[in-house]
């Protein structure tokens, strides 16, 4: 099983930035990024921005592991970071595990 992680970040730079770290400690297998429109409450009041979504691939076994490092580097007091368990075909899924290290803590 494999899992996609949903990140938001504010802007391009600190997306790449975070997501190459993933990319090159071999949390992660490969990484998207795409811009869109938030709207969300804070403060009791209605944002609206601009922000730049990563979508990232690894094994399921990562996840805590990704989300710690994720936390630790990201600049938003509330970053978002969600984790969709996916199916894939063989063949992709077995290149994610061969791309990644097992980082599965307890």
């Amino acid at each position: 099983m494999i899992i996609v992680c949903y990140v938001t970040f504010s802007n391009r730079q600190e997306a790449d930035f975070i997501s190459s770290k993933l990319l090159e400690n071999k949390i992660i297998a490969c990484y998207n990024t795409f811009s869109v429109k938030s709207s969300y409450n804070w403060l009791w009041d209605i944002e609206n921005w601009d922000e730049i979504v990563s979508l990232m691939k690894t094994r399921k076994d990562n996840w805590k592991v990704l989300k710690q490092k994720i936390e630790s580097l990201h600049t938003y007091k509330i970053p978002c970071i969600m984790k969709f368990e996916v199916d894939a075909n063989d063949e992709f899924e077995k290149w994610v595990k061969d791309e990644t290290k097992n980082y599965s803590i307890s």
